[in-house]
């Protein structure tokens, strides 16, 4: 499904968020950037914008890896237009089986990709595993919003108007149905956090975002 609407794939995620996922991933970035890491990987790089957010911010190394690969040829071409081709770099490739050695990486992140793994205790150790000690895990997925009104009308949108516009804009029957469902399923808040510390990470915080729409989820590799 990914590969088929790469092509709208930017255009719906600013739409359907009315354009907060470019704050969101901007927070993410600033939380990463304390650590000074100087190559990062990007799991679930999809388009290279969560890439290119950091590359703006600061002259790092990125390595992005996506499992789809029309997704990665979209993300190739907007890094070369905008000059960043040197910097980043994109590969298509399975997050729960990364082909990178051991300590790689001074930092990994995610935008809106763990809950799509097929096995997230997988995907944490991969991630794990190839960064080196101290490393930074920094993980911005959605969540679940408790307070009202805001919970309800969430719940409405998501079941109702996510559907409907990725459907009408995205040309493909099925597109943006699995987002609620996914986003229903996955461990949000301190499930999650357990799930990481279950990993072998340290020092695991969540910073909620937009009342709780979205969440970061950081971890650190032990010494």
């Amino acid at each position: 499904m990914f590969n088929e609407i790469s092509g709208r794939y930017d255009f719906l995620n600013h739409l359907l968020s009315f354009g907060v996922d470019r704050y969101w991933r901007k927070r993410l970035v600033k939380e990463l950037l304390r650590s000074g890491p100087e190559h990062v990987l990007d799991i679930a790089t999809g388009t290279a914008d969560l890439a290119i957010t950091l590359r703006k911010k600061a002259k790092i190394k990125v390595t992005g890896v996506d499992i789809a690969g029309n997704m990665i040829q979209i993300g190739i071409r907007k890094v070369r237009e905008i000059g960043f081709a040197t910097d980043i770099s994109l590969l298509v490739g399975d997050a729960e089986h990364l082909e990178f050695p051991d300590s790689t990486f001074d930092a990994a992140m995610v935008a809106f990709g763990v809950r799509n793994f097929e096995n997230l205790g997988n995907g944490l150790s991969e991630m794990k595993r190839v960064l080196k000690k101290n490393g930074k895990i920094l993980i911005l997925e959605f969540s679940h919003p408790c307070a009202f009104p805001l919970n309800k009308l969430y719940a409405f949108y998501s079941r109702f108007g996510i559907p409907f516009i990725g459907r009408m804009f995205s040309l493909h029957p099925s597109a943006y149905r699995y987002l609620p469902e996914t986003v229903a399923a996955f461990p949000a808040g301190n499930e999650f956090l357990h799930i990481m510390q279950d990993t072998g990470l340290v020092n695991c915080k969540v910073i909620s975002l937009s009342g709780g729409i979205a969440s970061i989820y950081s971890g650190t590799k032990p010494e």
